[in-house]
């Protein structure tokens, strides 16, 4: 069979795929980017055409700005300290001691837990009235009186870190834990002949074999705290005074709250590309590590 026909036959085999495609992603998009550059107010309505306005008014807004700097620093803080608590107990739990396998299962029921729940939780341990977390503080004399962590603009956005933090580690986890179990017993036990410590066996030895897998969880973690949304909504809505407002919450108020749909879909189109422009970046360093480490 030539090869001209071997690919008319992969075509048609992926034909089915790509109609579906078409249909769940790419007609959304399609509308989405019509209504961007119209002045609808309701998602659904046509309104009149005005151009790039919706994009300038955007861009060049302080709100945006704002929310911009907000995102990035949620995603940069929440996903640098995901990947150092991950990474620790990846080594940890790739040690033998008793029970291993039952502490292995109980890390994961963070991960497992609906983001909606753990929020919810989150949101009971910080209450300013009878929280778990303002009790144990007191108790032990760190705090004098109870304190509304996510009411306080100084605190809500350190409040929110903790809470995805502690949902989204044991990805990190499992993933390193994965890796780890990959680095040859043989090279860890000549390291120690050689009588290297803990931090030079774990930088020269296990890090090369762990680094593309912790690169692929930092790609994934990342595109997802850029676009954080429910854990946000459930536990402060995006306040107090906007200071955990993210780019997908101001998304979603403008196109429902305040019924902008015309500027709320220029908006998502934004947040789509800057994900894109993460995602392609991302992707190229992934393949330049894979690529050195042939």
């Amino acid at each position: 069979m030539s090869g001209t026909s071997m690919t008319l036959r992969a075509w048609l085999l992926m034909l089915p795929l790509l109609v579906v495609m078409i249909a769940v992603i790419g007609w959304p998009l399609f509308d989405t980017a019509r209504l961007s550059f119209t002045d609808a107010r309701l998602v659904g309505t046509e309104g009149n055409y005005v151009g790039t306005s919706n994009y300038v008014r955007m861009l060049s807004s302080s709100t945006f700005e704002r929310t911009l700097v907000t995102t990035a620093l949620f995603a940069i803080i929440s996903v640098a300290a995901e990947l150092v608590i991950g990474v620790l107990a990846a080594l940890l739990l790739n040690q033998e001691f008793r029970g291993r396998f039952l502490l292995r299962a109980l890390m994961i029921l963070p991960w497992a837990l609906p983001t909606v729940v753990n929020a919810t939780l989150w949101r009971l341990i910080y209450n300013p009235e009878y929280g778990a977390l303002n009790a144990a503080l007191t108790q032990i004399g760190l705090l004098d009186a109870y304190r509304s962590w996510l009411g306080e603009p100084g605190t809500a956005l350190a409040a929110l870190i903790v809470a995805d933090c502690w949902k989204n580690f044991p990805l990190v986890a499992l993933i390193g834990l994965a890796a780890l179990q990959a680095v040859p017993r043989d090279v860890i036990a000549a390291s120690l002949v050689d009588g290297a410590g803990a931090f030079n066996r774990f930088r020269y030895v296990i890090m090369p074999y762990i680094a593309g897998p912790l690169l692929v969880a930092l790609v994934l973690r990342t595109i997802e705290a850029f676009k954080v949304f429910d854990i946000i909504w459930v536990m402060t809505r995006g306040g107090p005074a906007n200071s955990t407002r993210t780019l997908s919450i101001l998304v979603y108020q403008e196109a429902f709250s305040f019924q902008r749909a015309g500027s709320g879909a220029s908006l998502a189109l934004i947040v789509t590309l800057l994900v894109t422009v993460l995602a392609v970046g991302y992707a190229a360093l992934v393949r330049k590590v894979a690529g050195s480490n042939m």
